[in-house]
């Protein structure tokens, strides 16, 4: 089905999964990312407006609708093709074309070309030696304001946490993230012991990082807030 355009703001998000073109294991890769894709697509089905869709082969992209959870759709496409490395350009606005509900293909409008220029600034930012590195970008008319300026400065120290964890600290925050439980639940999903469990939870920042992944989470699913 199409719906026209309407006029609201919307969330398109743009994945582009960097060097997978030189990874000798790219075929894998794109299996991995087929099915996260499809499982993303059906979990969040109320909160997508367009399906995502991979558009060339290492680019992949969805419309979102208003409210809907999009670090946690990020997060689930990260961790499922963990280690490769994904850039993520999230654009607010409009959209000025019919919506294709099946596939994130054929539409346009300023979410998309926001999102594009997110993508295109991350590129840009890995180049710099002076600059801190980061792998979310928000863009968008409103961004420019103070509390677009502190989200995007938020997602860069998020993503310094996260280079930060070792394989073990990610495991088992991933875990926790994963779960919701408590971490006597996490021990035993991974088979070891509470105190283990805090140790890696307490050396990865994880509350903090839980902390500001929610704020986040929040304040992007209001994306009239940037407008004010």
């Amino acid at each position: 089905m199409i719906h026209p355009s309407d006029g609201r703001l919307y969330a398109a998000l743009i994945g582009d999964l960097v060097g997978s073109r030189e990874n000798p294991g790219r075929a894998g890769i794109q299996r991995d990312l087929d099915r996260v894709l499809e499982q993303v697509n059906d979990k969040y089905s109320s909160s997508i407006a367009s399906r995502f869709t991979i558009t060339l082969g290492d680019e992949f992209q969805g419309l979102m609708h208003p409210g809907a959870p999009i670090l946690s759709v990020i997060h689930e496409i990260e961790e499922a093709l963990h280690p490769q490395k994904i850039r993520f350009g999230i654009g607010i606005g409009e959209m000025t074309t019919a919506i294709h509900e099946d596939r994130a293909l054929g539409a346009d409008g300023p979410a998309y070309h926001r999102a594009r220029e997110a993508v295109t600034w991350l590129k840009d930012n890995a180049r710099r030696k002076e600059s801190a590195k980061s792998d979310i970008r928000l863009s968008g008319e409103g961004i420019e304001s103070v509390t677009g300026q502190l989200a995007n400065s938020l997602l860069t120290l998020m993503a310094a946490v996260k280079d930060s964890w070792t394989d073990r600290q990610r495991e088992v925050i991933w875990t926790m993230m994963r779960s919701g439980g408590t971490q006597s639940q996490a021990a035993a999903e991974l088979g070891i012991t509470q105190p283990s469990v805090y140790k890696n939870l307490d050396r990865g920042n994880y509350y903090a990082y839980e902390a500001a992944f929610l704020a986040l989470e929040k304040l992007l699913m209001n994306l009239g807030a940037f407008y004010v």
